[in-house]
């Protein structure tokens, strides 16, 4: 698909503040990304949220049946529910009517729902969850993966991470020549435990993936990478701590740079304090791709408001364009 305007399927039924907030933002994006979204779940809810809020109902809206809560098992819960919100969505691109799905609901069913609808990539084992985070180089990012999709990997699983995170770097993020580094404690080789040890040697044997080494965690935001794989438990606490020091810079900043400034003080630091929030504030990020699957899926964050939901439809969209499927099959990354 993508001929003309990606397609982008919104669980409008996940997450902490659906639907309003989901709706909210899926609206937002259809009217200022040029996408067509398609908002999945049960109409009158939907139908509801859009007049509460006063949005147009012009945008598509998919009946589906259902949610997977959050106290659910996941795969119990895809499977009791087949017409659960995320499932139908899953099922849209699966047949073609959509691009790519966004869902901030329960991010074990979302990536359950990807494997059994969507499958995985061939010559892939495990998917993971990318992430990305800004660094102190401005206007440059890295792409930290996994952070949540495999708690217990193997070194073949991170090898494969590596591989999937250079082909999104290179046509996404714009890093032609992406540098890959692997998260350890030290930067000599025979740092860490057993899996970093080996993985070490696995990608540094690999042509195809640009290693130049361990990434200690005082490099992950340096700038001096652009991608940099993990096992999802490691990458998983790396990413909420850097959301949780998101927020207290920011408040923090706000606290004392803002203590005793008049109005016209403020007027001109308002604007440097917008772009930071920019740059450091998950909400700018939308969530993480899942990659691996055979099909575009972003997962977001539980909490997500309108902004963030706006910021993964986005993602979403950067991923369709760029053809990141198929350039994963194209590069030969994977067995064909």
């Amino acid at each position: 698909m993508a001929l003309n305007r990606a397609r982008i399927a919104v669980d409008a039924m996940g997450g902490d503040y659906a639907p309003d907030e989901i709706v909210s933002g899926a609206w937002r994006a259809h009217e200022e990304l040029d996408v067509e979204v398609l908002l999945v779940g049960d109409p009158e809810t939907i139908e509801a949220s859009l007049e509460r809020q006063g949005l147009s109902s012009d945008i598509q809206i998919i009946p589906a049946d259902g949610v997977v809560e959050m106290h659910e098992e996941a795969l119990t819960g895809i499977k009791r529910k087949p017409k659960a919100s995320v499932n139908v969505a899953m099922e849209l691109v699966k047949q073609g009517q959509a691009d790519a799905v966004v869902s901030a609901g329960h991010s074990g069913a979302s990536m359950a729902s990807a494997l059994l609808r969507l499958g995985r990539l061939s010559g892939i084992d495990r998917p993971a969850i990318g992430a990305v985070f800004p660094t102190m180089e401005p206007n440059k990012s890295v792409l930290i993966l996994d952070v949540g999709a495999i708690v217990d990997c193997r070194p073949k699983y991170l090898e494969q991470f590596a591989l999937l995170g250079t082909i999104y770097s290179q046509y996404v993020l714009g890093r032609p020549e992406p540098k890959v580094g692997l998260l350890n404690i030290g930067e000599e080789a025979s740092k860490g435990n057993d899996l970093a040890v080996r993985t070490y040697q696995m990608l540094q044997d690999n042509p195809r993936i640009p290693f130049v080494g361990n990434a200690e965690g005082r490099d992950v935001l340096s700038g001096n990478f652009d991608v940099i794989v993990c096992d999802g438990f490691v990458g998983n606490v790396l990413l909420k701590f850097a959301e949780a020091i998101g927020n207290v810079l920011l408040q923090l900043c706000q606290e004392e740079l803002l203590r005793d400034l008049d109005e016209r003080d403020l007027a001109h630091l308002n604007p440097n304090l917008k772009r930071l929030r920019q740059r450091i504030d998950y909400v700018e990020h939308g969530g993480g791709l899942l990659l691996g699957v055979n099909g575009i899926c972003v997962i977001g964050h539980g909490s997500s408001h309108a902004m963030t939901i706006f910021n993964a439809v986005r993602l979403a969209k950067d991923a369709v364009d760029n053809r990141v499927i198929e350039r994963i099959q194209e590069k030969h990354l994977v067995e064909q």
